[in-house]
């Protein structure tokens, strides 16, 4: 039990269980900037030009929550968790900020970018030095938090649910009190908490809330396993651990050197490290950190070959990118591309249109959606493009304008951009195909319509302007027939564009599509097609190995029907099958769709590119989605899933006694032959440490293509199930053996330490 006391405590000066040696304490008690945000400081939350109201602003006790309260509003008041703040932007960096530099110095101003969709946070402080203390006293705070392990997050955890019981702050949990924060049996819990109150006074306090702690966080099927290995049940010597990687992880390869790593990098206690053994903690330490984890690391890298050509990969894509709503009546923002730049989207869209005094603005053309600078738009691309990835972006203009507009437009491209703009063909690359990622490291490429083609370009006979549809797609006009309910607009007219603007676009020229035949035969490597997504299915419905094949030599675009004005996505897998590079979805909307947007994206680095098949890439082999057995060397797998246990699942009905039942789910997306999902029953009243014990087994005929999701929801006999969490992955990437899953929101953030434990077992089928 010492490890625990010394990692809460006794002051019984104070709380006896305050985290006295948690890292963010200990940063305070070392740090002026944090030691200033603890004393608080009285700041501006700007919301817009005229509404700037004074907030008194506060780092807590825990050094891990933000106070803040209006000086109008008496006792009430808000907080938020340092975990929810992904990053801190100095001076005048978001939308709001810029309305109002006239009036704040961008030395005073600062804004916090929250996690998932939530909306930023404006600050202005009353001087510069305040506003320093502030954005490197969270920053720091920030880096303590991401470095913590996955132990120190389960301590944070059961710490903060204990301060929200010590509602009188006088150091003692109330029994009560702490049951309602539990999404667990509350027979279960009460049962222990009465065993660890030796004094019977219905509360906890110094040992009693170490005994507590104990027997909550006790993971007895993680401690079977363990004894299952263990020779002398304390500890598991060297030659047990290695039995435990060959047979519990199904490692082949450098088994007793990783077996050594892991007791030198997860063991805490010093004597076991002497005689190379691994206790219990260490054992713990080990499946709870990320090389215990369901996600390979090695694939978490950047670990494919980079130097294909650009239409040998799918590339992470977002559809009317400018939009942080529906499309009908959302507010367009550059804060919508910085967060879609910062997730790795390599593909941003961009709608131009006519705007006053010449400058051209973006938006939802004929809706109601607000409109943005063009010239706003270019800079946060340029500012934004390579923070994230350093391959390239592309550019996909959706050209409304006037030719005296699109020259602006080309300006604002040539001069805001620079040296970034991809203006010519690569030395070598002009007539061999379309260059790669890593040829193309810190580029943007505009994608639209072009006069004529790079042929003509590198000869320099090109007409000054053409007369053509110079818009590649209008999204609300292009509605299937099954969907002529939507009144359709009339017919573009052709309308000149520019040559300047012509002259930006290199390898992304856009066409029309006419059929796979006449693409064989007539289409230049550096021609790309835009495709609804009702259209794309039609043609993998009728042709599904032609466009494949297609896809093998150029790109191609799929985006959303315009009936979608609701902002929601189509499944991205379906187009992925036919080996579609560009599917670009609205990334604003939480959704089953982006969680598999996600899940492919999140290998490689997360650098938005990820090399296709190889049977995907050939112009040799033919692929069809709908019949891969009879590709060359199809070998379908066997995946069994033991799901054994849960680990803190949060509560999602936040009403007096709703307790959470969980079950869990598990999804393989895939090609059609793939698409199954099979879950457990539900476990009633716990959902703080649930155990299953069930397999789920799947035959996998693609597994190069294949997602795998698990979901875990709250089971409702009356309606439907509440989604708890998910994590999604492609199947490449899985490990083996026992690990754990750690969840995350539906806005796909994490929510530690909420997590599934589970044996995977992967074999080739017959």
């Amino acid at each position: 039990q010492d490890y625990i006391k010394n990692r809460f405590k006794s002051d019984h000066s104070k709380h006896f269980w305050r985290c006295s040696e948690t890292p963010n304490v200990i940063l305070m008690l070392m740090d002026a900037n944090l030691q200033s945000m603890h004393v608080g400081a009285v700041m501006r939350k700007v919301k817009s030009r005229t509404w700037k109201k004074q907030r008194y602003f506060r780092l807590q006790d825990d050094c891990a929550t933000i106070w803040y309260k209006s000086k109008k509003a008496g006792n009430a008041h808000s907080t938020f968790s340092i975990s929810d703040v992904e990053a801190i932007r100095e001076g005048h960096q978001s939308e709001v900020l810029l309305s109002i530099a006239g009036e704040f110095p961008a030395d005073r101003c600062f804004t916090l970018v929250f996690r998932g969709r939530r909306n930023n946070l404006d600050l202005v402080a009353e001087s510069a030095e305040e506003a320093q203390s502030w954005v490197k006293g969270m920053r720091k705070l920030i880096e303590s938090l991401e470095n913590m392990d996955e132990q120190e997050k389960l301590d944070q955890w059961i710490s903060d649910w204990f301060k929200k019981a010590d509602k009188n702050g006088d150091g003692r949990m109330n029994f009560k009190e702490m049951l309602f924060k539990f999404s667990s049996n509350i027979c279960a819990i009460l049962c222990t908490l009465q065993k660890a109150d030796k004094s019977q006074s219905g509360t906890l306090e110094d040992d009693e809330f170490v005994l507590f702690y104990k027997m909550l966080t006790q993971r007895e099927e993680v401690n079977k396993i363990f004894q299952e290995y263990s020779s002398d049940g304390q500890t598991l010597s060297l030659r047990d651990l290695e039995e435990f990687l060959r047979e519990g992880q199904l490692e082949q390869e450098r088994v007793q050197e990783h077996a050594m790593e892991l007791i030198e990098r997860y063991e805490p206690s010093d004597t076991a490290k002497t005689r190379q053994a691994m206790t219990i903690d260490g054992f713990l330490m080990y499946l709870l950190s990320s090389e215990g984890s369901v996600f390979k690391p090695a694939m978490q890298q950047l670990y494919q070959d980079m130097s294909q050509p650009l239409c040998h990969y799918f590339i992470s894509s977002s559809h009317n990118t400018y939009l942080m709503g529906d499309q009908f009546r959302g507010s367009s923002s550059v804060e919508a591309y910085i967060r879609a730049l910062k997730r790795g989207c390599r593909c941003v869209e961009v709608d131009s249109w006519d705007g006053p005094n010449g400058e051209p603005v973006v938006y939802h053309g004929h809706t109601f959606t607000s409109k943005i600078l063009f010239r706003d738009v270019i800079t946060v691309i340029g500012n934004y493009a390579f923070k994230t990835s350093q391959y390239p972006v592309i550019l996909s203009i959706e050209n409304h304008c006037s030719v005296e507009q699109q020259r602006t437009m080309a300006l604002h491209l040539t001069r805001i951009l620079g040296d970034k703009l991809l203006r010519n063909t690569l030395e070598g690359k002009a007539y061999s195909g379309l260059p790669s990622p890593e040829d193309l490291k810190g580029k943007i490429l505009l994608k639209g319509k072009k006069i004529g083609g790079l042929e003509e370009s590198l000869s320099g006979v090109v007409e000054d302007s053409l007369a053509a549809e110079v818009s590649d797609e209008d999204d609300a006009a292009e509605i299937d027939e099954e969907n002529d309910i939507v009144r359709r607009r009339p017919k573009k007219s052709k309308q000149r564009l520019s040559k300047e603007l012509s002259d930006c676009v290199v390898y992304c020229k856009s066409v029309r599509f006419n059929s796979f035949k006449h693409s064989s035969v007539h289409s230049k490597f550096y021609e790309i097609s835009s495709f609804t997504e009702s259209k794309a299915k039609k043609h993998i419905k009728d042709a599904g190995a032609e466009f494949v094949h297609h896809n093998a030599r150029q790109l191609t675009r799929v985006y959303p029907n315009g009936i979608r004005t609701d902002s929601s996505n189509f499944n991205p897998q379906e187009m992925w099958n036919a080996g579609c590079q560009i599917v670009a979805l609205n990334v604003q909307t939480a959704s089953t769709e982006m969680d598999l947007n996600d899940g492919l994206f999140s290998q490689n680095g997360r650098c938005g590119y990820v090399l296709k098949p190889a049977f995907m890439r050939s112009m040799e082999k033919q692929f069809d989605p709908d019949h891969p057995e009879t590709q060359d060397g199809y070998r379908p797998v066997k995946l069994a899933v033991e799901v054994i246990s849960g680990q803190q699942l949060p509560k999602v009905n936040l009403k007096e006694g709703s307790i959470v039942d969980p079950l869990v789910r598990l999804e393989i997306h895939g090609v059609l032959k793939d698409q199954a999902k099979q879950e457990t029953r539900y476990i009633d009243n716990n959902g703080f440490n649930p155990v299953w014990r069930e397999t789920l087994k799947f035959t996998i005929h693609v597994p190069e293509l294949a997602l795998v999701r698990f979901v875990v929801e709250d089971h409702d006999k009356t309606s439907k199930n509440d989604f708890i969490g998910q994590y999604t992955l492609p199947f490449s990437c899985i490990q083996q053996g026992y690990r754990h899953i750690h969840l995350l929101s539906k806005d796909g953030t994490s929510i530690p330490p909420s997590s599934l434990f589970v044996h995977i077992r992967i074999k080739e089928g017959t």
